[in-house]
This record gives structure tokens, sequence and C-alpha cells, in this order.
């Protein structure tokens, strides 16, 4: 089997299940491939957005201490073996080939018993478990997929810590639709015996959930303390910052990306101070430094700006419109918009416009995308726009929009689906 066969058969399993929800389908799969789980000792992650970004950052302040360190993203952007990684490394190909094989005859075995066969996250979950355990990975950290009590990276039993970044609206036909609801789910993740970090502006109503679950698993919840974070003095879109008496420059703009560095922070030192991992200040400090993260207001080019996130939801979308507000770009950019149909696109469009002087609109390639049309339709209620027919086009006409006009940049957003396609243009764009 070759790297793409076994990528194009993990895509092909169901992408939901049928059955009632919970993690019976996934132990059943982790029985038959011997339990790799039970091995692992984990950090957890879980939360409505940032969970990337928080995962990334924590990942890398490892590795920097020293400890081999597997990781998970959901999705990925640009590359599939970019969800299973140990220190900062994807996974080989042939060993994504071979251990996709290993997940696929499980699979079978499971059809042939009778029962419910797994899903797509559920499989690509194990996969990452057997291969942190084949290379005895010192420490994992898992970013769950949605939700959190039914999630496939759930089942593992060893957790040190539980984090929850912020909650917010995204899922909601599966999850919920108010944020104690998703609260609830998310807030599944914490475990007796944990300790539990959770986001320092956790919206008020999900804090219920996140607490009673502490409560009844006599764990301690530990909060950064917003006045010990301080944003300083930098460039457009650095992120300076100060936690504490922690120092990094993250290579992740916005504010918020400093609640993460916080919370990434107290992770560490919650390994050190309850389990006794060796963690220095010297690594928690090169550990944010270093991490890296795709289409996370990924700025590829400062002159004129050339700007990549992956925004897919309403917080995300704000969360993107304060980073560039602060940044003093309204409009004085182009944006590349595209978004998917089950999204609440109407919301995101009315915080972006504001930054926009005008949008081109794309399809992305998903299913469920909005079309091009659709979008500029309903984009054309806030600002200027024109609906293209690919990426590549979109992007050389916004360019051209932001040269001839003498404007800032160019922003593409609005789906990771968009940003999987658009980057490789980017990065050669930002080459020239």
């Amino acid at each position: 089997m070759t790297t793409q066969q076994a990528i194009e058969a993990l895509h092909a399993l169901p992408r939901l299940g049928q059955g009632v929800p919970g993690l019976a389908r996934m132990q059943n799969l982790m029985d038959h491939l011997g339990n790799p789980e039970k091995e692992l000792q984990c950090i957890h992650i879980a939360g409505t957005n940032g969970k990337g970004s928080l995962a990334a950052m924590t990942s890398s302040i490892l590795t920097a201490a020293g400890y081999k360190t597997g990781l998970t993203i959901s999705p990925y952007v640009v590359d599939f073996r970019e969800r299973f990684q140990i220190d900062n490394e994807m996974i080989p190909p042939r060993t994504l080939a071979s251990l996709a094989q290993k997940v696929l005859d499980a699979v079978d075995a499971i059809e042939l018993e009778g029962g419910e066969i797994p899903v797509q996250f559920e499989a690509v979950t194990a996969l990452a478990l057997l291969w942190f355990a084949r290379e005895k990975c010192d420490l994992v950290v898992l970013e769950t997929g949605l939700g959190g009590r039914c999630d496939a990276t759930n089942i593992v039993p060893h957790k040190l810590v539980a984090a929850i970044t912020k909650i917010g609206y995204d899922h909601t036909e599966i999850l919920g639709d108010t944020l104690d609801k998703i609260a609830a789910e998310k807030a599944g993740i914490i475990k007796e015996g944990c300790a539990v970090v959770n986001y320092p502006e956790q919206p008020a109503e999900a804090m219920g959930p996140i607490l009673g679950a502490a409560a009844e698993t006599n764990t301690v919840i530990i909060t950064p303390e917003m006045d010990d974070i301080r944003l300083l003095r930098g460039k457009r879109l650095e992120n300076r910052i100060d936690y504490g008496g922690y120092k990094a420059n993250l290579q992740f703009p916005g504010a918020h990306q400093a609640n993460h560095a916080a919370m990434a922070v107290e992770i560490a030192l919650a390994l050190w101070r309850e389990f006794g991992y060796d963690i220095s200040d010297d690594a928690i400090e090169q550990g944010l430094n270093n991490a890296r993260m795709p289409a996370r207001i990924e700025v590829m080019r400062r002159h004129p700006l050339l700007l990549l996130d992956g925004c897919h939801n309403p917080d995300g979308a704000k969360v993107l419109a304060e980073t560039l507000t602060k940044a003093e770009y309204e409009e004085n950019l182009v944006g590349v918009l595209g978004m998917l149909a089950d999204k609440d696109y109407k919301d995101m469009l009315s915080d972006l416009a504001p930054c926009f002087a005008k949008v081109f609109t794309v399809t992305p390639d998903c299913p469920r995308a909005l079309s091009a049309e659709d979008l500029q339709k309903e984009a054309r209620f806030h600002l200027d726009a024109e609906a293209a027919a690919s990426v590549p086009e979109a992007l050389r006409k916004a360019l051209d929009y932001c040269e001839e006009n003498n404007l800032a940049g160019v922003v593409v957003c609005g789906s990771l689906y968009l940003a999987a396609e658009a980057r490789p243009l980017m990065l050669k764009e930002a080459e020239n």
C-alpha cells in the first residue's frame, strides 16, 4: 500500500457513526490493535477555538525540555501527515502506509465480526496512538476533533493534563445549541487525577459545566490570571508577550494567542509541579518562541501584507477581525474569502467586512462549500465583492487590485479547506 492509497482508504471510511454516541466503537478498535493507548502519558486539549495553537505551543515546550513528544493536529492544512508529529516532525510516508494497513486490517476484522466499523477520525486517532506507542514517546499532546466526551481521543486512560480553550458556537448540530451544552461535551475530557487548565477569558455560560466536571473528578482548575498577561510593544502583527516573567515572541499574531501561551506555560508548570517532569524556564520560553502552526493568522509576507487564516466560525472570524483592526488595517486590505454553507457565514462576513476594501469570493474544495456566487451575494450587503472561478484566479485578482489601489495587502480566510488550497500558492507568491 502506498502512502496515497493509505490516505484514500482512511478517507473512504464513514465520516460519522450510525450508532449511539460514545467510545464503544473506538474501544473495540483499540482492543483489536493491542491497546497502545495504555502505554501513553497524555496532555488532552479540547475547546472550540485555539486548540491547534495551544497544542503546538505545548508540544514545542515539551520538545525543548528534552522529552520525546507526540502531537496530533486536527484538521491538517496542506499535508495529511501534519496530523501525526513527533518532536515537530511529521510521520514518515512509509510508516504512515504501514500503520494505516494495520488499522484497516483491524477495521476489516471488526466488520467480519459484525461490529460497527470505525469512522475516519477514530481510525486516524488509532494510527497516531499506534505510532506514538511504537516510538515510545515520553509525552503525547492530543487535540480533540470535536466535542470531548465522545471524542475518539478521549480513549486514553493516562491523562496528566486536560486543557479547555475558549468555548464558542460550532458544530451545534452535534454538540448542542447553547454554550453550556457545548462546554459540557468539551469538559468530558476531564478525568480524576489530571490537572485542568482553563482559558482565562472563558464565557460565563461555559463555566458551569467545566466547574461541575472538575468537582465530580476532584480536580482543581488552573486559570491564568489576566493581570499577569502583558502584551509588549512590537511591530505590526508581532506578538511579544510576558506571562508572569516568561517572555516570548510568538509566531501567532493576535492578543488571544497570549492567552494560549499562558495556558501552555501553566500546562508545563502543572507537569513539573504535579507529576515531576523536568521543564526549565528556558525550555518554556524556547518552546513558545519556536512553536509554529500553518494558517493560524499566518503572516507569510509583511510588505505588502500576505496573511492566511483558517477561521471557520464566528469566534474565529471575530478574532481575526480584531487582530487586523488593532494593527490598523481597517478598509485597507483585499480579502479572498471562501466559506462552508453549514457555518454561520453571515455573522463571519459581518465581522470581517470592516477590514476590507474589496473581497473576491471562491468556492472551497469541499462538498459542504458555499458557492462563490452565493457568498458574493451575501458579501455585497457589506462591501464590494466579486466572485472568482478558482482560488488561483482570486488570489491573482486580489494581488493586482491591492497594487493598483495602493492597499496594504491581501488576507485569505474563511475555511481551512480554502487555506489548504491557497497556502502553497501564497508561499510561492511570498518568495517573489
